[in-house]
């Protein structure tokens, strides 16, 4: 009990800032929560799906408005001591979870090409369909300001393309449903001081494919990892280079691209150039 209330209350206090603050940034600027939502926050047991949690109970408590949770774990096959973990750790949090069970991990385990991608995409169908039964419409999800600018610079590099991790998305396969990403203005080593701060023990990678790689650090050898170790790199000559990062999506200067997709549409410079 002592050392959910030092969690509880840094958050509030030495992280108010850092933590709660951003928090509320990112939930009023992308107008995330409305009255009468009902929000189904997903837990994976590690860091940052934990505080998620815990902003999301602060917020419910202190807020403008009010609105319903289901806080909801979905075990893809875990091992028994990581679910065990994850329980554990929301008894000392006190968030009450709804754990439901599904074989993703065996589902994917014999798949060579992008088992990671199909994981999460299936992943993502469970919990909206679990959030729907439980009358939720919305899921929340821990992603933070690091996945963001990680995940513009992968697809740049990576997948040819210009894209971004949207703060809120609307479900194209379960109708009224939606996505929202309350941590988007929080940056991870804030994360990892508050874990450190309150003494807590996450999970760090849980799939079986890459747990036994994963260090105490999170460091690896994933094509995320090689994106952050670039970051921290270009961080040496730039200190502003991850806000710098972040912002080249928020003022995308489209006269000066060649193409780009609108709606699964492809469009082309030169159909304006042509009738300039």
């Amino acid at each position: 009990m002592e050392k959910f209330n030092a969690a509880e209350h840094s958050i509030i206090t030495k992280y108010k800032k850092t933590l709660f603050h951003r928090f509320i940034g990112a939930v009023k600027d992308y107008r995330l929560i409305s009255r009468g939502d009902r929000i189904a926050v997903c837990i994976s047991g590690g860091k940052d799906s934990m505080l998620l949690a815990k902003l999301m109970q602060e917020l419910s408590r202190h807020g403008d408005y009010p609105f319903d949770m289901e806080f909801i774990v979905m075990d893809p096959g875990y091992a028994p001591k990581n679910r065990q973990k994850i329980i554990h750790n929301a008894e000392i949090l006190e968030i009450p979870i709804k754990i439901f069970d599904t074989d993703i991990f065996g589902s994917v385990v014999n798949i060579e090409k992008n088992p990671c991608y199909l994981c999460a995409r299936m992943r993502r169908g469970h919990l909206y369909k679990q959030a729907q039964e439980l009358g939720c419409n919305k899921i929340a999800l821990g992603h933070h300001f690091d996945d963001v600018i990680e995940t513009i610079l992968m697809g740049m590099l990576y997948g040819a393309q210009v894209q971004t991790m949207m703060p809120r998305i609307k479900s194209t396969n379960f109708e009224g449903m939606e996505l929202i990403r309350p941590m988007y203005y929080i940056r991870e080593k804030d994360i990892i001081s508050w874990r450190n701060y309150n003494k807590l023990d996450f999970l760090q990678c849980a799939c079986r494919f890459t747990e036994q790689n994963a260090a105490a650090d999170g460091t690896g050898t994933s094509k995320r990892q090689e994106i952050k170790q670039l970051i921290r790199d270009l961080k040496k000559v730039n200190p502003q280079v991850e806000m710098n990062i972040f912002r080249s999506v928020e003022r995308v200067n489209l006269s000066t691209v060649i193409g780009y997709y609108f709606e699964g549409e492809e469009h082309n410079f030169l159909e304006r150039f042509d009738n300039e």
